[in-house]
């Protein structure tokens, strides 16, 4: 980090569709249209936290659980329109970090930024851990080190040719998993009007397992603000989407109509998702006889079911950690241009892709091979809830980065953004204390209690860094354009 101090000085951003957008010396391609931000929204919502996280989830709070993404999902939403309204008026790369860095003051900007990369590569090296597991059902006489090495290498591959090759990549992944998740809604809902018997079963389907089985409530309102742990964990990485604004072909367009379609995801992909597995399963038995969602493929009555469901994991698996990679790198690409980190981060290969940071990623991964071996089975609730405090105190600072830019919006009398968060200001506050009570759930809870040590330590970390090895343009607020289109003049006498 000692380098942070020789990076270039950043430079405004040009926003012309199909063109790029310079940063000093480097240049970034625009190569994300609106059908891929438009997958990338919806499959970030659909990944580990979903397909692994919803048993444990369910486990915690039963079908009160419901509740739990619903809060939850309005939450980010409002996150979401917060970074939106942003990005449409800085569509850079680096995004939130360097919104932090310029509304709240470079060591915002630098804590931000690098504690989204920590999130990244805890949550990614999990993933290929996950993938490594899949691939050993079909494949159980592999070493699993072998997996993670091969998807390692190989999404790095795909990440240095293009963003564009990137964004269709990510296209065909979360089709395929939006096509698994609504076949597992219709399959359910279809067990559930007929009365079909599920494969197993010894409860009849219906929506009576709902209450039927100690009530919609059966752990208390404690075990509903357990699940949070877990329920905002699934929703990490939605952020991303953010990041995309900087190499967008049209920012002002695709990133609103994306960050619009949060909703409609969360009450799909998790709210509908699970009250009909719940309905066909008492909540109880859930995750408990493999996973929850081969049951359902099982009940229709498909012999291939756990083969069905192992490819679309692996799907997951494999979008995720390309995810990771692509927002952990234009991340550190974004703190490199502001002197936050070393100036090798800010430099691009011919295709423009900041390579040297897909390197990182890619040495952080590997990491997995060796970590692999020694990770026990039961370290999910441990990774989930580091990586949730990591996502919320981002989240946190999105939502404040977004505060001081409306005061400033306000005080300076600046143009109205194009694309403004709603419920100002009463939705912003309460979003900010929601997200200050996930972190205090992480800390009521002895299983998740970890994560706030481990959260201490690394911001303390931070700083300590800032303070010693950050100089020069690092130690000043960041320079963004103002992309907001003017109000048109209207010529006097007229």
């Amino acid at each position: 980090m000692q380098q942070a101090q020789t990076a270039t000085q950043p430079a405004t951003a040009e926003a012309g569709n199909g063109g790029a957008v310079t940063a000093g010396d480097s240049v970034l391609s625009r190569g994300l249209n609106v059908r891929h931000i438009r997958f990338m929204a919806l499959g970030s919502a659909i990944g580990t936290g979903l397909f692994y996280g919803s048993a444990s989830a369910i486990q915690k709070a039963g079908p009160a659980v419901l509740f739990a993404y619903m809060i939850g999902g309005a939450a980010v939403f409002m996150v979401m329109r917060a970074l939106g309204e942003m990005a449409v008026r800085h569509p850079v790369s680096g995004s939130f970090g360097q919104y932090a860095s310029r509304y709240l003051g470079p060591l915002a900007g630098f804590v931000t930024g690098w504690t989204y990369v920590f999130e990244m590569a805890i949550v990614a090296i999990a993933d290929v851990t996950a993938f490594s597991i899949y691939m050993g059902f079909w494949f159980p006489e592999v070493e699993r080190w072998v997996w993670v090495l091969a998807i390692i290498f190989f999404l790095a591959a795909l990440n240095l040719l293009s963003v564009k090759v990137f964004g269709e990549l990510e296209f065909w992944f979360s089709l395929i998993k939006v096509a698994a998740i609504i076949a597992m809604i219709a399959g359910g809902a279809a067990i559930i009007v007929f009365g079909f018997q599920t494969g197993g079963a010894t409860v009849a389907p219906g929506l009576g397992n709902l209450v039927e089985h100690g009530g919609l409530f059966p752990n208390g309102f404690e075990g509903l603000l357990a699940s949070f742990a877990v329920v905002m964990f699934a929703f990490g990485g939605v952020e991303t989407l953010g990041i995309t604004a900087g190499e967008a072909a049209d920012p002002k367009k695709v990133i609103p109509k994306a960050v619009n379609t949060v909703p409609v995801r969360v009450l799909l992909f998790y709210v509908l998702t699970l009250g009909v597995l719940m309905s066909l399963f008492p909540w109880d038995g859930i995750g408990s006889n493999g996973s929850p969602f081969v049951q359902i493929f099982s009940g229709l009555g498909i012999p291939a079911a756990p083969h069905i469901l192992n490819a679309v994991v692996i799907t997951a698996a494999l979008s995720a950690v390309n995810s990771d990679i692509f927002g952990a790198g234009r991340i550190l690409f974004g703190l490199a241009r502001q002197g936050h980190a070393p100036a090798s981060f800010g430099k691009v290969s011919r295709q423009g892709v900041p390579w040297m940071t897909v390197v990182m990623m890619t040495g952080i991964l590997l990491v997995g091979v060796v970590l692999n071996a020694v990770i026990p089975e039961d370290v999910f609730l441990l990774i989930a809830s580091i990586a949730t405090f990591a996502t919320v105190w981002v989240w946190a600072m999105i939502l404040a980065s977004h505060v001081a830019m409306k005061r400033e919006i306000a005080r300076k009398g600046l143009p109205a953004s194009e694309f403004p968060s709603p419920w100002w200001p009463a939705a912003s506050v309460l979003t900010i204390a929601f997200m200050a009570l996930v972190i205090a759930i992480l800390g009521a809870f002895e299983d998740t209690r970890v994560a706030l040590y481990v959260g201490a330590v690394w911001l303390g970390v931070l700083v300590v860094a800032y303070r010693l090895w950050v100089r020069g343009h690092g130690r000043a607020r960041a320079e963004l354009a103002d992309e907001t289109a003017q109000l048109p003049q209207v010529p006097a006498g007229r």
